[in-house]
C-alpha cells in the first residue's frame, strides 16, 4: 500500500507545469538508463535489486546472530563511517526510544548500540574505551576494503581491548565483520581469524548499502523488523518504477529539484519536526552530496530539525538569499499521545493550549512555518508519511535512492562514483607518511 505522498503545493509559485513538461524527456531518459543499465556507473546498480532478490538464508543468519549478540553483550559497537553506519544509525534512531542507551536492559531488551570509527578524535575513542571497561561488548566492523583510516584505527584499538579482556579466542567470538566477499585487508583479517563475516555486494556502493548486512545486522540487534523494512522497499521498487512523471512522486521530486537548480536555487534543506529523523537527514546528506557533487555541479544538501533550528537558522531561511528550497518530511500519524496539562492558576498563560495533543501543536508550527517560508520566497515540498513504521521507512529509503539516481543522471553526472573523496585522503596520507619518514631519519 502506498503510504508516502509528495505534496508540491509549496512550489507552485516557483515551478510551472510547463517547467515540469520541459524536463519530462530527461527524466524518462534517466529512467531508461537505469532500466537498461547502460548509463554512467552501470556496474553499481545492485541496490535496485536488493529488496526483491533478498537472500533468505542470509536474513535468517542475521537474525540468528543478532540474538547471539543480544545475549553476549551489554554494548554493541558498530565501527564504520559514511554509508557504513549512517543508514543503520538513522533507522535505529527512528524506531528506538530517544533515550534507549540510558534505559536498563529490562526496558530496552537489546544491547546499548554505540557507533565508532566515524571520526579521528582521540577523546572520543578514549572515552569509549573507558566506558566499555566494565561491560561485556561485541563489535561489528564495516568496510569494503578495510583501508578507511577512521574505521581501521577504531577496529585495531577495540580489537586489542577485546583480546585483553576475553583472550584471543573469546575476542574472535565477539567480532563480526561486514566487508568484501573475496578481497581486501579486512576480508583477509576476518578469514585468518575466523570471524563471523557478512559481505557487501560488489555492485552496491556504501551510501546505497543500508539494505545489505551493513544496515540489517545492527538493525536486527536493535529488534527492528528488518523483513518489514525490506517488504516496504520491495513495494517501492515497483511503485517508483512507473515511467510517468505525473504519477510517480519519486520522479516528480527529482524533476523539481533539477528545475530549481537550473534557476540557481541550489541548496536543498531536508527538514523534519521529529528529532528522531536527525540521522536520517545525515544519511540523506551523504546520499545526495556524494552522488551529485561532481564536475563543478550539484545541489548542496543540508538539513534541519524543527522547531529547534527555527531558533538558529530560521531568520536566514526566512529572509536570507533566495537560493534555497526545503523538503519537509511530515509524519501524519503520531503515537506518543501526550497532551499539555491543564493548570487552574494558568501562571504561564498556556491554558489556551491545555489538553491539546503536543503533536497537534507541533503540526501547527509546521504549517505556520511552511506558509511563512513559501510567502518569503522559499520553495517547499512536503513528503507526507502516513505512519512511522518499518514498512513505510523501507519505502522512503527507496524513494530517496531512486530519486538520487534519476536526479544525478539529469544533472549530467555519474551518481555512483566519488572521485573527489580520494583527494583529502591522498593529502592526509602524504602528511602521515612524511611524519613517519621524518621519524625514521631522526632515528638513523
Amino acid at each position: 500500500m502506498k503510504s508516502i505522498h509528495l505534496d508540491i503545493t509549496g512550489i507552485k509559485d516557483f515551478v510551472t507545469d510547463e517547467d515540469i513538461n520541459s524536463i519530462e524527456k530527461e527524466i524518462y531518459r534517466a529512467h531508461d538508463m537505469l532500466q537498461k543499465k547502460n548509463g554512467p556507473g552501470k556496474d553499481m546498480l545492485g541496490w535496485m535489486d536488493l529488496p526483491s532478490n533478498r537472500n533468505e538464508e542470509e536474513i535468517s543468519r542475521i537474525k540468528e546472530l543478532a540474538k547471539r549478540i543480544q545475549k553476549q553483550s551489554d554494548v554493541f559497537v558498530v565501527i564504520g563511517i559514511g554509508g557504513s553506519y549512517l543508514g543503520a544509525k538513522a533507522i535505529i534512531d527512528l524506531f528506538s526510544n530517544t533515550f534507549s542507551n540510558l534505559l536498563p536492559y529490562s526496558q530496552r531488551k537489546y544491547p546499548q548500540i554505540i557507533f565508532a570509527g566515524n571520526n579521528l578524535s582521540g577523546k572520543y575513542l578514549r572515552n569509549l574505551i573507558e566506558y566499555l571497561e566494565d561491560k561485556d561488548f561485541s563489535i561489528n566492523v564495516i568496510s569494503k576494503s578495510g583501508r578507511t583510516l577512521e574505521s581501521a584505527i577504531a577496529f585495531r584499538t577495540l580489537r586489542l581491548v577485546l583480546e585483553q579482556k576475553y583472550g584471543v579466542r573469546g575476542a574472535n567470538e565477539r567480532i563480526y565483520v561486514t566487508t568484501d566477499a573475496k578481497k581486501g585487508i579486512l576480508h583477509d583479517i576476518a578469514v585468518k581469524n575466523e570471524y563471523e563475516m557478512f559481505t557487501i555486494p560488489n555492485n552496491v556502493g556504501g551510501r546505497f548499502s543500508v539494505l545489505t548486512p551493513v544496515g540489517l545486522l545492527p538493525m536486527a540487534v536493535a529488534n527492528i523488523e528488518i523483513e518489514d523494512i525490506l517488504d516496504g522497499a520491495q513495494f517501492a521498487t515497483y511503485l517508483y518504477n512507473e515511467k510517468d512523471i505525473k504519477t510517480n512522486d519519486c520522479y516528480l521530486y527529482a524533476a523539481i529539484r533539477n528545475i530549481l537548480y537550473r534557476n540557481n536555487v541550489n541548496i536543498e534543506i531536508l527538514a523534519s519536526y521529529e528529532p528522531s529523523f536527525r540521522y536520517f537527514i545525515e544519511w540523506f546528506k551523504q546520499l545526495f552530496g556524494e552522488s551529485e557533487g561532481k564536475n563543478n555541479k550539484g545541489i548542496f544538501p543540508t538539513g534541519v530539525n524543527y522547531t529547534t533550528d527555527l531558533h538558529s537558522l530560521g531568520q536566514l531561511i526566512q529572509d536570507g538569499r533566495r537560493n534555497i528550497f526545503e523538503t519537509v518530511i511530515n509524519v501524519e500519524k503520531d503515537r506518543s499521545f501526550i497532551a499539555l496539562p491543564y493548570i487552574e492558576e494558568d501562571e504561564d498563560g498556556l491554558n489556551y493550549l491545555a489538553e491539546k495533543d503536543i503533536d497537534y501543536i507541533n503540526k501547527q508550527a509546521f504549517l505556520g512555518t511552511l506558509n511563512a517560508h513559501i510567502e518569503g520566497g522559499v520553495p517547499n515540498m512536503v513528503i507526507n508519511i502516513e505512519d512511522l513504521n518499518e514498512y513505510n521507512i523501507g519505502q522512503l529509503i527507496i524513494f530517496f535512492e531512486k530519486a538520487c539516481a534519476i536526479s544525478g543522471y539529469v544533472l549530467g553526472v555519474n551518481p555512483f562514483n566519488q572521485p573527489g573523496v580520494e583527494a583529502y585522503k591522498a593529502n592526509m596520507m602524504k602528511l602521515l607518511k612524511k611524519d613517519e619518514d621524518d621519524e625514521k631519519e631522526s632515528q638513523d
